[in-house]
């Protein structure tokens, strides 16, 4: 867990980019920072890895403070996914992908099979890209590199700020549904800065939301959407959006099944195919369960939980609006 104690953040001019900032960050979870334009977002984040350093207070990683921490471990010891992509353009992919491996001074086998494994776990055939140059790749397909050279020394946190917002909207989206994959599959604590709503409602297992400089509100997708926590809030999600997410909608659980898990090893709750979203929500709701297991005429089609069906809501969403 990555915990934040009465943190401030003043520069010389007065400025406060963080006021007395109190947040808890889950650990093996991905957690959406968001708010508009100078709300201290990224501010907060560069903390963790200490490009900021505080006025006040204190940060704490596993309950260490990490004031005391040498910068150069610690920044080794996080993954860091920047905007702008920022891969070496003179350098092969392999290369790129095996920078901070090579600074921890892994095995040359131990970090070939790490670079292969994590380009194969995000669409990219080791075969094909490790001897090309980034130039050589497009927009995408370099943002997964970049995902990838953080992932490599195995940290167990990873930064991302606003990574994906300069690409195209259908990159952009294979991207958010491939991070959430990719997530199911190593259960990092990721800290995703982002300024799109919709973006966080579909990634994050929690939110935070901030304003000048201060937390406004914390809590699942789910929640912010039931209980905006004030006017901000509410005005931040969209009036249109809460009463859509809200109602879920009548369109059938098994028109959405691309969107549901495949695997799911915990308890879950039986649910007909032909039910509407809006009504297995309800059925999840009162299940007490995480997931549905979605089964339409005996065959199971997939496992959905709260977060796959305000993907469905969202997807609807994207429908009526294109």
């Amino acid at each position: 867990m990555i915990r934040f104690d009465k943190v401030t953040k003043r520069y010389p001019d007065g400025t406060e980019a963080l006021k007395d900032v109190t947040v808890d960050l889950p650990a093996r979870q991905l957690t959406a920072i968001i708010g508009p334009s100078g709300c201290g977002k990224t501010t907060l984040m560069k903390m963790v890895n200490k490009l900021e350093n505080p006025t006040e207070g204190a940060i704490y990683i596993d309950d260490e403070p990490i004031t005391g921490m040498d910068e150069v471990k610690l920044r080794r010891s996080i993954g860091y996914v920047i905007q702008r992509i920022g891969l070496f353009p003179h350098m092969t992919i392999a290369d790129n992908v095996s920078l901070v491996p090579k600074l921890l001074n892994w095995p040359a086998d131990k970090t070939d099979a790490r670079s292969k494994e994590l380009l194969q776990l995000v669409g990219l055939d080791p075969a094909v890209f490790m001897d090309r140059y980034p130039l050589e790749l497009s927009g995408g397909q370099q943002q997964r590199v970049g995902v990838v050279r953080a992932l490599a020394g195995d940290p167990n946190i990873v930064l991302m700020d606003e990574p994906f917002s300069a690409l195209d909207p259908i990159s952009r989206e294979q991207l958010q549904d491939e991070l959430r994959h990719l997530q199911q599959e190593i259960h990092k604590t990721i800290i995703f800065v982002t300024h799109d709503m919709d973006e966080a409602l579909k990634i994050a297992d929690t939110i935070v939301v901030m304003k000048d400089g201060q937390v406004e509100q914390v809590g699942t997708p789910q929640q912010l959407i039931d209980e905006p926590a004030n006017e901000f809030v509410r005005n931040f999600i969209g009036t249109e959006r809460i009463n859509q997410k809200r109602s879920f909608g009548d369109r059938r659980l098994k028109e959405f099944a691309f969107l549901f898990d495949e695997d799911w090893a915990g308890e879950a709750e039986r649910a007909d195919a032909k039910l509407s979203v809006s009504d297995a929500y309800q059925l999840l709701e009162q299940s007490g369960k995480s997931r549905l297991a979605v089964v339409d005429e005996g065959t199971l089609v997939g496992f959905a939980g709260e977060r796959e069906l305000l993907r469905a809501a969202l997807h609807v969403e994207k429908e009526a609006t294109a």
